[in-house]
């Protein structure tokens, strides 16, 4: 019987595998239908009225109604505290649809870009940066971002380090161990990769990047003095901080960007259009409950949004550090984001059997960064 640790190992190493797989499912379902503009799309969708995102299918065979809503929000901090946040949305989608609504745990950008590609998922919550390789080649359609009473919700990149650390400016993390998140994110990596080069540290060649999986690891990680400095999304950073699991006066803000849309709220583009037009309003006249507005920063709706108008800051940082939405691209960061899993897996098996006490005493967990 597998382990704990071997079942996440065998996990990470068998996905690159299977995505693989499912990456010419939807291409070979359409078949080699005309298609007069694509833009950035993948081959496997079509762009004809150049919204920048997937047309709705041509054909009525193609367009689909399931009976169960499969839905799934970024993994930039731990999935089942976000599967227990939007619990009670899911109740109401569910009643407001007349569909049974699931939760899918994701553990990776790239396993939530491939669950919609493949048709696994249909309505979900990408971070920033995965927003764009979602619609570039998975079909996803953004059309809201969550927000307060005023406007929808944004973040800015936040360069944090320890109050009590050697780290002032952008310049100082020359020569130190620096958390960025995962290879796609926006704000953990392609952001500080256009930014900090201007700002006296280049990425990869004046200091060290580690990949840490994730915001609120990177925020711990830089806590616990495992990283030297981390750039996160302040949105995270400051959830994290009203949870109380880490203290403010604890860190420094070395430097902040200026605001970036936080993740979009997106439905798979081939649904039927009754169907998505239902699912839409169904997002816009929710009111979150008190416990729901706490856990998600204030915020207390959704607001409209698209991926032309609120997305252009995050492609222009894309094209600043000539990192591309498309498949090649895509295919080289999630093998960075498997390696970093297979890493955090190895250092998990390592840390495990220092920490199991004497005797037949169960082990203890290990700690996670």
């Amino acid at each position: 019987m597998f382990s704990v640790h071997s079942k996440r190992a065998l996990g990470a190493a068998s996905l690159w595998t299977l995505m693989a797989a499912a990456w010419a499912a939807p291409a070979a379902a359409q078949g080699p239908a005309a298609c007069a503009f694509r833009g950035s799309l993948d081959e496997a969708y079509c762009d004809e009225n150049r919204d920048m995102v997937a047309d709705v299918p041509r054909d009525p065979a193609r367009l689909r109604d399931p009976s169960t809503l499969v839905f799934a929000y970024t993994p930039v901090e731990d999935p089942a505290l976000y599967a227990s946040q939007f619990r009670p949305f899911l109740d109401y989608l569910t009643q407001c649809t007349g569909k049974r609504v699931v939760y899918f745990q994701v553990t990776s950008n790239a396993a939530q870009v491939e669950a919609m590609r493949s048709g696994r998922l249909h309505i979900a919550g990408f971070s920033t940066g995965p927003t764009a390789f979602a619609v570039n080649l998975a079909g996803a359609v953004p059309f809201a971002i969550k927000g307060g009473p005023e406007q929808f919700e944004s973040y800015r990149v936040a360069l944090v380090a320890r109050a009590d650390g050697p780290i002032n400016s952008v310049a100082d993390l020359k020569g130190r161990r620096v958390a960025h998140t995962s290879a796609t994110s926006n704000s953990g990596n392609l952001a500080p990769r256009a930014f900090f080069p201007a700002l006296g540290a280049t990425p990869d060649q004046d200091y060290r990047v580690i990949y840490s999986g994730g915001h609120d690891r990177s925020v711990m990680g830089v806590n616990a003095g495992d990283y030297d400095a981390a750039p996160v999304a302040s949105d995270v950073f400051n959830r994290m901080i009203g949870r109380g699991q880490v203290k403010r006066d604890t860190f420094r803000i070395v430097w902040e960007s200026d605001p970036f849309p936080t993740s979009s709220f997106a439905l798979a583009h081939d649904l039927k259009p009754e169907l998505a037009q239902r699912i839409r309003q169904c997002f816009f006249d929710y009111r979150f409950p008190e416990a729901m507005r706490r856990d998600l920063g204030g915020n207390d709706r959704f607001w409209p949004a698209t991926y032309a108008q609120q997305w252009a800051p995050v492609r222009a940082v894309a094209d600043a550090v000539n990192a591309p939405y498309n498949r090649s691209a895509f295919d080289a960061e999630s093998r960075r984001e498997l390696e970093a899993e297979q890493r955090r897996n190895q250092q998990r098996q390592q840390q495990a059997p220092a920490a199991t006490p004497p005797a037949a005493a169960p082990p203890a967990a290990a700690p996670s960064r």
